[in-house]
């Protein structure tokens, strides 16, 4: 369940924006809760299915250390050069562990779609190639807040 946003309304990405900047934006940052209660931030490529951000993950990696152990994260996408031309999105909730670990490209229909996502969005490929390094994460965002500062020209 998505949390409304209540500051900046006026600013605020609608439904279809938001799925529409998701769906091309290719880097999001990812922020974790380190076990010192330090955050972690990381960058990473992402796929989004409509409803959920999808990671493919180092899972050697801090980042996956830290989810293991505090599946809480932040993952922020945004862009933008001038003050008129930002826009983005923080997504956050609780991030959950989907397919094998490392993944090797085992039989998994809950990560089709999302490899073919992340495949033709990152490589140009129809299917995903497996490096056996990686696994997948899915984030189901509990709490959306984006901004489009493009619309301030508009109020």
């Amino acid at each position: 369940m998505t949390v409304a946003q209540r500051r900046g309304r006026k600013i605020m990405m609608t439904p279809g924006e938001l799925d529409a900047f998701l769906t091309v934006q290719r880097t999001c940052r990812v922020a974790t809760v380190s076990a010192d209660g330090a955050p972690h931030v990381s960058t990473l490529w992402f796929a989004w299915d409509g409803s959920s951000v999808w990671l493919y993950s180092v899972v050697r990696s801090r980042r996956w250390a830290d989810l293991r152990r505090d599946a809480r994260v932040a993952v922020v996408v945004d862009t933008g050069e001038e003050y008129d031309e930002l826009r983005g999105a923080e997504l956050s909730g609780r991030a959950e562990f989907v397919g094998e670990a490392p993944r090797t490209g085992e039989l998994c229909a809950e990560l089709d779609l999302p490899e073919t996502l992340f495949a033709r969005k990152n490589f140009g490929l129809d299917e995903m190639p497996h490096d056996g390094r990686h696994a997948w994460l899915r984030l189901t965002p509990e709490k959306i807040v984006t901004w489009d500062f493009r619309k301030l020209s508009s109020l």
